[in-house]
């Protein structure tokens, strides 16, 4: 793959190695604060709203002020706000510093998975985006393991050790990334082919009913995957054991994660189409979670955690290849941005739904109605992904995903 792919592949394995904070932020609010569940889940919602405009504005900043430039301001803002969480003296403080964190948060999404979309051929996108989230695990082995033992010492040191991990990223980046082009008409980054901007008229994401397909879907699937990252400390709490466990859990998923990579390469697997290997994953993620709500053991949450992982890894080596597909030339820094909102929707709701479930039904209810819905995903596959991936656009020009 480029040199492109690989310069992000192991930037985001760097920041990955520190990326364990957020999982931690209620946890920190009730334990040095004294707040209750829903102040802490109300806090972590007001982060998740913070980054639906920091999604859009991602998109837009690669197009005005280039691709680097954008990915760097990101990695330097998410640190300076997660030095100011390790330092606030007060609830109000650690507030204010989630929502400019979330501000911070998804500058960088959009300008790297364009860059890694428009590095290869379509049909290579599934490989590239496996090997980012290879890369993601890779880190996410070392970060686990940290969170462990720094949860057990000092809560306030995994948003410090987070902010370095940031700039080390940055730097990278900085250093690595070749330098931003000319924008084309519009601020529209040049698609490389020597016209200066785009084939066709204007970029407008949400016009497409394909994308906003993807969209729904999208916004259910990052629902399950936030509701394990912010429920699942608070849960091991709830069953009587370490919260800070769960940096484990989060290791063995990432251990999971790279083992996974060959099997992905395996004939039968990867000739799957789009729809049968997405329902796929969600069914193993439907497992997973049923897993959690019946587990009273570290070894069966472990196992539970397991078998998820391998689901997460089937829905997302695809589905960021499908949204991209459908994007025009020099359009997909603005569609996976758009796509990408559906994790800010996700990040508001997520601690609100799970930390009620949690309070009011118990861990049982809660992960138990997660996996329905991933049920349901499953069943919903061959009627949203189908018809993009027959070639069937919904707007006229519209791409052809890759397989």
């Amino acid at each position: 793959m480029p040199r492109t792919v690989w310069m992000l592949v192991v930037a985001r394995a760097i920041n990955r190695l520190g990326a364990f904070s957020l999982p931690f932020l209620t946890v920190l609010i009730g334990t040095e604060f004294g707040a209750g569940t829903t102040t802490a889940g109300l806090v972590s919602a007001g982060f998740g709203l913070a980054t639906i405009p920091s999604r859009v504005a991602g998109g837009r900043l690669a197009g005005r002020i280039g691709r680097r430039r954008t990915i760097v301001l990101g990695l330097v803002g998410c640190a300076l706000a997660q030095l100011g969480i390790a330092a606030a003296g007060s609830l109000a403080a650690v507030a204010v510093f989630a929502v400019l964190l979330g501000l911070s948060f998804e500058l960088y999404e959009p300008p790297s998975q364009a860059l890694i979309a428009d590095a290869v051929s379509p049909a290579d996108r599934v490989r590239a985006y496996g090997a980012l989230n290879a890369a993601l695990a890779v880190g996410g082995t070392g970060s686990g393991l940290i969170a462990a033992g720094l949860g057990r010492w000092d809560l306030r040191w995994l948003f410090v050790v987070d902010a370095l991990t940031c700039l080390a990223c940055a730097l990278t980046l900085r250093l690595a990334l070749p330098a931003d082009g000319p924008r084309g008409p519009g601020g529209v980054p040049d698609d490389g082919n020597g016209d200066g901007g785009h084939d066709g008229g204007p970029v407008r994401p949400w016009r497409d009913r394909g994308l906003w397909a993807m969209f729904a879907s999208g916004t259910a699937f990052a629902l399950v995957s936030l509701h394990i990252v912010m429920a699942l400390p608070l849960t091991l709490g709830h069953r009587g054991l370490e919260p800070a466990d769960a940096g484990l859990l989060f290791t063995a998923s990432a251990v999971t994660v790279v083992a996974a990579q060959p099997a992905l390469r395996l004939r039968r697997l990867a000739a799957l189409p789009d729809p049968a290997a997405m329902a796929l994953g969600y069914a193993l993620l439907a497992a997973g979670l049923a897993g959690y709500a019946a587990a009273r053991t570290l070894p069966a949450f472990l196992a539970a955690t397991a078998v998820l992982s391998v689901g997460e890894v089937l829905v997302l080596g695809r589905v960021l290849g499908v949204v991209a597909g459908l994007a025009p030339p020099g359009g997909t820094d603005r569609y996976l941005a758009a796509y990408g909102i559906s994790w800010g929707v996700a990040t508001v709701a997520a601690p609100v739904t799970a930390t009620q479930l949690l309070e009011r039904a118990g861990a049982g209810a809660l992960w138990a109605g997660t996996a329905v819905l991933c049920l349901v995903l499953a069943a919903a596959q061959p009627l949203v992904v189908g018809p993009l991936t027959r070639g069937l656009p919904v707007r006229p020009g519209a791409g052809a995903p890759a397989a």
